[in-house]
């Protein structure tokens, strides 16, 4: 989707550009921010400015140093802008290629399993980040093996050996609960519990998905 691999069959195309058309790899770096998995298969250079201005320079982009500082503000880096960054930790390091990718101010943004080696506190610095995103003017595409993380989303979608299986909003999931187990798929465990209630009668809606806002819900239900 971002254009760096070529389809070896069929087309990608991204607002009605080809990712085979040469010509049109420049105008999709800039449509389509990637981050991946492992930050410092991104990071280029010792020193957080030159990293992220190197990109800048690359696709020709004004506002360079606004939008370094916009980038950095988003992922609230700004402190860090002349650090080494061999210096800093992995999850300061997949901060910072978020923000290069938010100084490009893309369209659509592709998070490539971004938490994989991360500890506890920089997946959760990159969920907020993610979270903070979500109702902007991006579209995100989040690519993950980690179940839990789906629950950000608004729309899923499994795949099983290149094949797409199952589309569908995150809001009906229970709908799909017994499809994606018999798919192999693990069921979120709030997903789980949400599916026992229903069994039992119980109907709770959420909102942001998270266990805080069931417990919220169960005892809502109880003091009733």
């Amino acid at each position: 989707m971002a254009g760096l691999l070529k389809p070896t069959a069929g087309e990608v195309i991204i607002d009605n550009k080809n990712t085979s058309n040469k010509q049109a790899f420049l105008d999709i770096r800039k449509m389509v921010g990637i981050v991946f998995q492992n930050p410092d298969n991104q990071i280029i250079f010792n020193n957080v400015y030159d990293d992220l201005i190197f990109a800048l320079n690359n696709l020709g982009l004004e506002d360079k140093e606004l939008r370094i500082k916009e980038g950095l503000e988003k992922v609230n880096m700004q402190e860090y802008i002349e650090k080494n960054t061999y210096e800093l930790s992995l999850g300061q390091k997949q901060r910072i290629t978020i923000a290069g990718v938010l100084s490009i101010n893309p369209k659509y943004i592709i998070f490539d399993e971004p938490t994989t080696m991360l500890d506890s506190e920089g997946k959760e610095d990159v969920y907020n980040i993610v979270s903070g995103l979500k109702g902007k003017e991006y579209t995100i595409i989040y690519v993950t093996n980690v179940v839990n993380e789906i629950l950000m989303s608004d729309r899923i979608i499994t795949i099983n050996e290149g094949e797409i299986t199952n589309i569908f909003n995150k809001n009906d999931i229970l709908e799909y609960v017994d499809v994606l187990k018999e798919s192999g798929f693990k069921i979120p465990a709030i997903t789980q519990i949400l599916a026992k209630l229903k069994e039992a009668g119980i109907d709770i809606t959420l909102e942001k998905w998270t266990m805080e806002e069931l417990i919220e819900k169960i005892i809502g239900v109880i003091n009733k």
